[in-house]
């Protein structure tokens, strides 16, 4: 028997842990009758004295298990976190039950931000590791000994499997599925499922760059405002440099600590932000997009996507179009 440890922590989306238990027993129903396969027990622990798993959207999950109960040295085959939980002493309570566990657990894996509990544990030092696309700057600052990939919606390291926000879940629990009995069960149980047993592209698709206003509301902050509406422009270092009557080297020294990113990466984030928004929210041709946004050909708007995105700009539109438009 492949026992499956899924830790709930208190305050998150259930349906992370609903459906990926849902995903481990379409395996057991997949396996062929008679063939002698270890299946999967699965059993949900919650972090909390009582055994209600409260979720942000005001639904609750009833666990199997107490954490606080379990022996951390008992052999599990896999242990899951699904999140970080409310508060620092649930956090706490994760992190030194799975220090203690993981020596004697098959693999190790994190859903969404719970990422940030194997690190602290220690478990992703030298790893190569991912998290939602919100939480990878803080993850890298954090624990600077990991390997933080934005890309991928997952990343196995050895016996630590990480993933991104929600339902890349999904995506790493087929992984899981594939890697313990077959590609062919995994594929019948995206397909019963109507998932993709292998989704294209990555978080780079769905992550937008915060374009951080400036520190005050000098000089720098109303070139911002101005950038904005000028994209097709010339924004290069000296002509933005001009705009507010600095030097070129002085300007970029001074956007650079009020924005906390270099002029030109500010306006290659604010073009790609501004093709996004119109390639979500009209019908105009890639080609006068890419004129709008100062991208100045579809070749280059293309390239742009491909290289920051991981998918060309008629893929975004077809999966992020409005679905009405005014």
């Amino acid at each position: 028997m492949k026992t499956f440890l899924i830790i709930v922590p208190d305050g998150g989306m259930l349906f992370e842990a609903a459906g990926i238990a849902d995903i481990l027993m379409h395996a057991n129903l997949h396996l062929p009758v008679g063939v002698d396969q270890p299946r999967y027990r699965i059993s949900i622990a919650t972090t909390q004295p009582h055994q209600v798993i409260h979720g942000q959207s005001g639904l609750n999950l009833l666990a199997d298990l107490k954490l606080a109960e379990l022996d951390p040295r008992a052999a599990w085959d896999t242990i899951m976190i699904t999140g970080r939980g409310d508060s620092v002493e649930e956090g706490n309570m994760v992190v030194d039950f799975v220090r203690l566990a993981a020596p004697q657990a098959r693999r190790v894996v994190s859903i969404c931000g719970a990422s940030l509990l194997l690190a602290e544990a220690g478990l992703l030092d030298g790893r190569r590791a991912t998290s939602h696309w919100r939480l990878l700057e803080t993850l890298q600052t954090r624990y600077p000994r990991v390997q933080v990939e934005s890309g991928p919606l997952y990343i196995q390291d050895g016996p630590i499997w990480t993933s991104g926000g929600v339902s890349s879940g999904f995506d790493l629990t087929l992984a899981l599925v594939e890697e313990d009995f077959g590609f062919s069960v995994a594929r019948d149980i995206a397909q019963d499922m109507v998932m993709y047993l292998r989704r294209p592209g990555g978080q780079m698709q769905f992550s937008r760059f915060h374009l951080q206003p400036a520190s005050d509301t000098g000089p720098i902050s109303q070139l911002q405002s101005w950038i904005g509406g000028h994209l097709a422009d010339d924004l290069s270092v000296e002509r933005l440099a001009a705009e507010v009557a600095m030097s070129p080297r002085n300007f970029t020294r001074v956007f650079t600590r009020e924005t906390g990113v270099s002029p030109a990466r500010y306006v290659a984030e604010a073009r790609l932000a501004a093709a996004r928004q119109r390639l979500e929210q009209s019908t105009e041709t890639l080609e006068r997009i890419a004129m709008a946004t100062g991208f100045g050909s579809s070749i280059n708007l293309r390239r742009s996507f491909e290289r920051q995105l991981h998918l060309t700009p008629g893929e975004y539109r077809q999966r992020f179009h409005c679905r009405k438009m005014a």
